[in-house]
């Protein structure tokens, strides 16, 4: 391979360190972690859970929207915080309150709650956004980290983060502040989730294309194949002329089946091996699927969870590739296999 043209040529790696930084040590590192868990452990001894109770039984008892707006670092976590919700099954949305000033503002009602995130209290946006929420006639709420403040001051109800101090060296970014934020309001995202009883099945409806909601969603009916997909034969077929059709089909096997389309049995690629080995000569081209196939396979109905076929499929006492699919009375529907189950991302 030749060199690359001057302006293709690829940089080096940086080599040492610009003068200015200093060498991070294990020692330094895990002395920063000790430290922001000291910091959180302040926060959980000392929050008040009284006035967490009372935040989340108010989000609990809304019968409108639970809206969330910050700004800045704040602001991603209210957002965040109310994705969560969301994907709960709560409704809820995350208000930009500069947007809120410019129109948004109309999607707040009188039977809404209104959760405004401010390390300070003294956030400019949200105090210029308060009365004009409070015309809608919103319940409001501030979450904030320092006390008496102006934000609070001016809701209906105030939850008090404990802040020990930022992790930052100057007490300035906001990282343990965001942190704990984050660490309250999905909490009580899962306390709210509790009490409304919300199901696996409800989870997973809000969940379709992740490995969760399919695992809870997807039915072996889902993702089987069937009709001309299906590698059958009859019992009574020579072995030798059936191998185009298991090999085309892709699905590692034959599915043995009488005119009624009942199951008998299957005949895999490790039978087809078991059976060159045993045989010899010109008997192997008399064979027939019936004397080679297994009778007793494992099998699996159209309204099982797919899940619940990859567990079949590995269980004792060895794994297989495959469930061909049956109804109540026996008769071949479709076929499932390990390869599809993973494809459809289970």
């Amino acid at each position: 391979m030749g060199s690359l043209p001057p302006s293709l040529d690829l940089p080096s790696p940086p080599l040492g360190k610009p003068p200015h930084l200093q060498l991070l040590s294990e020692t330094t590192l895990l002395n920063l972690f000790k430290s922001q868990q000291n910091h959180l452990n302040y926060f959980f001894q000392n929050l008040d859970f009284s006035q967490a109770l009372s935040f989340t039984q108010t989000l609990l008892n809304s019968r409108g929207t639970i809206f969330f707006s910050g700004v800045g670092k704040s602001g991603f976590v209210a957002s965040k915080i109310s994705q969560t919700l969301v994907s709960l099954d709560i409704r809820s949305s995350f208000l930009s309150p500069l947007d809120a000033l410019h129109g948004d503002i109309g999607a707040l009602s009188s039977a809404d709650v209104l959760v405004l995130f401010s390390k300070s209290g003294s956030t400019e946006e949200l105090l210029r956004l308060l009365p004009c929420a409070r015309a809608k006639g919103v319940y409001l709420i501030s979450v904030t980290s320092v006390s008496n403040n102006a934000l609070a001051n001016a809701c209906d109800m105030n939850v008090h983060l404990p802040l020990e101090r930022e992790l930052c060296p100057f007490d300035l970014a906001p990282v343990t502040s965001t942190a704990i934020q984050m660490v309250f309001g999905d909490t009580v995202a899962i306390a709210l989730m509790g009490a409304r009883n919300l199901t696996k099945e409800q989870y997973a409806a809000n969940h379709p294309a992740g490995r969760i909601g399919k695992s809870l969603i997807f039915k072996v009916k889902d993702v089987m194949k069937k009709k001309d997909e299906l590698p059958i034969c009859k019992e009574g077929d020579l072995i030798m002329e059936q191998l185009v059709e298991l090999s085309n089909k892709g699905c590692g096997c034959l599915l043995v089946i009488d005119d009624e389309y009942h199951l008998l049995g299957t005949f895999t690629d490790g039978d087809l091996r078991r059976t060159l080995i045993k045989a010899s000569g010109e008997a192997i081209f008399k064979l027939r699927v019936g004397d080679m196939c297994n009778r007793e396979p494992r099998t699996i109905g159209p309204d099982a969870m797919a899940v619940e076929a990859m567990q079949k499929m590995e269980s004792p006492p060895s794994p297989v590739q495959f469930l061909p699919v049956i109804d109540h009375q026996n008769v071949l529907i479709g076929i499932i296999t390990l390869h599809g189950l993973v494809s459809a991302g289970l």
